[in-house]
């Protein structure tokens, strides 16, 4: 009965929320010394307010936490569907104001690099969570999680597993979520990626205990139609950046 109800709330939700949004996700590696400032300076002052112009809210920016090398800049940009991405990327490449105001980011010499390389993925948001959760304000560790699966079909029972089953135990279990994408390009593919929110470190070790040990997830775990559908687990924390919109 409560599969059901489950079920009934996703189509629901679909009906009231519309199509799901598609999302990007940028990973900067920043080089030792590298000019940091001025890839602040371009997000901030620059992208993110042409993007806002556009309609796109509710971006993204987080710096891993653990001092990594090379250090790294998560970007999540929210699109409303698939052509919305496409309108907005063709509006940038012809807006005067937008291409202005970045002249100083593309002058930045070779040597004094604001970034070395940068990843970009795409992603469609699951029915069950057709768009992105704005985290409460005293949200200052996210955890960002890919899953890989070993084959196409592997990510699509993932998929289904959370869609039907588990989104109900995160809510109950405290893993707040922020957005979960099916990936459709860049790498690590076939894979999906999610991220959530926790208040504190503390927080987040609490409540994933309480979801490893609930008897619905115990359950549901064990399902064969679920066997073997995660091949490897990546998992990165991050902090917010001061102007990050979420």
């Amino acid at each position: 009965m409560k599969k059901y109800l489950l079920l009934l709330c996703l189509t629901l939700s679909l009906l009231v929320f519309g199509q799901k949004e598609y999302y990007e996700l940028r990973t900067y590696s920043i080089p030792f010394n590298g000019s940091e400032k001025a890839l602040h300076d371009y997000l901030e002052n620059i992208l993110l307010p042409a993007l806002n112009r556009y309609g796109v809210k509710d971006i993204g920016v987080f710096e891993a936490i653990g001092d990594p090398t090379p250090k790294q800049l998560v970007l999540l940009i929210p699109y409303k569907n698939i052509k919305s991405y496409g309108e907005v990327i063709t509006e940038l490449q012809s807006d005067s104001k937008y291409l202005d105001k970045r002249k100083t980011y593309d002058s930045v010499p070779h040597d004094k690099r604001a970034y070395s390389r940068f990843s970009s993925s795409f992603f469609i948001a699951f029915d069950g969570l057709p768009k992105i959760v704005k985290p409460k304000k005293e949200s200052l560790l996210f955890e960002l999680r890919t899953y890989e699966g070993y084959s196409e079909d592997a990510v699509r029972r993932k998929v289904k597993m959370f869609n039907e089953e588990e989104f109900a135990i995160f809510d109950e279990t405290g893993l707040h979520s922020v957005f979960f994408g099916e990936q459709v390009s860049g790498p690590l593919m076939p894979a999906l990626t999610y991220m959530l929110s926790f208040s504190s470190m503390e927080e987040r070790n609490a409540n994933w205990k309480k979801f490893l040990v609930h008897p619905e997830w115990k359950r549901i775990s064990g399902l064969k139609e679920y066997a073997h559908s995660v091949s490897e687990i990546k998992r990165t924390f991050l902090k917010p950046l001061s102007y990050s919109q979420l």
